[in-house]
């Protein structure tokens, strides 16, 4: 049996996700019973609700994670249900959980744009670039895509093989690929391979090796060469979400540069902010997205 799959009848129901506030630097979240307090740099001015952070888990840099009382947290990870599909959060370092849920803003657009293209010939084929532990995959998967899903961290895509067994959706053809994005690409490209959409949420950096120079990928200078990298393999109409947390990259920035790699005027891109409303009312921004489908010109 794959190490993945999972006896679905123990799996317990998910629970969960909720911004609770945000404030000084940092975030309140809930996942499932889980309720967390790390780093948000985006969190300006005061909490709102300063009341609930008193009992939270709580992650400072070069202490790690630790409750109330100072102690080791006696839970690290819970499944929690986002955008329809289950993923695993767990306190990592660098005060991440596996999870980023802003990204859920994208999902039904997401669902949308490929069954538009759904036929009973074949599945519609999707690349999806710096995946992460794969919310937007699975949310592919599940509308009936044929994805591949491309990550340079070994443990990112164990983790997202992981939430595609508690989502029920290990059957479904998602090829986990650990590999450099932008040579990936290049290789799709000699052997003449052709996606019908493109998914790419790539770092403001991150280790690249030798495709990367000696710094690594930077989003800055590398990102144009990689969406002209992925216009030489696209399918014809194909859609994009082209997303980032790079500071100084907002929505309309993203569209004009998605609008020039993926050969577009312009019309039918639309900008987002990937933000989310915390419960206090607050709202926490976190970057931007860029959408395009030909096929459908005037969604959002």
């Amino acid at each position: 049996m794959d190490r993945f799959r999972l006896h679905h009848d123990l799996v317990k129901d998910p629970a969960s996700y909720e911004l609770i506030d945000v404030g000084r630097g940092r975030r309140l979240e809930a996942f499932g019973s889980l309720v967390v307090d790390r780093p948000a740099p985006g969190a300006i001015g005061p909490p709102r609700d300063p009341a609930r952070w008193a009992s939270a888990l709580t992650y400072r840099a070069g202490r790690g994670w630790a409750t109330s009382e100072g102690e080791r947290p006696p839970e690290n990870e819970v499944d929690v249900q986002l955008a329809e599909v289950t993923m695993r959060a767990h306190l990592g370092g660098g005060g991440q959980v596996g999870i980023f849920p802003e990204h859920a803003v994208n999902a039904a657009w997401l669902r949308s744009s490929i069954t538009s293209r759904s036929t009973d010939s074949a599945p519609v084929e999707v690349l999806n670039l710096f995946a992460h532990t794969g919310l937007l995959t699975l949310v592919a998967a599940g509308a009936g895509a044929s994805v591949v899903h491309v990550d340079s961290s070994r443990p990112a895509v164990a983790a997202a093989r992981q939430n595609a067994a508690l989502s029920h959706l290990d059957d479904r053809p998602v090829r986990w690929i650990v590999d450099d994005a932008a040579r990936f690409v290049r290789r799709e490209h000699r052997r003449g391979k052709r996606y019908a959409g493109f998914i790419l949420d790539p770092p403001t950096y991150g280790h690249g090796g030798r495709d990367h120079g000696a710094h690594g990928w930077q989003f800055e200078t590398g990102i144009e060469p990689l969406i002209e990298a992925c216009q030489a393999i696209t399918a014809p109409d194909a859609f994009w979400i082209l997303s980032t947390h790079t500071p100084g990259w907002d929505g309309l920035r993203l569209a004009g540069l998605l609008g020039d790699g993926a050969g577009s005027d312009g019309q039918g891109i639309h900008a987002r902010p990937l933000e989310l409303r915390a419960g206090s009312g607050a709202v926490l921004r976190l970057g931007a997205a860029a959408l395009f489908d030909p096929l459908r010109p005037h969604s959002r």
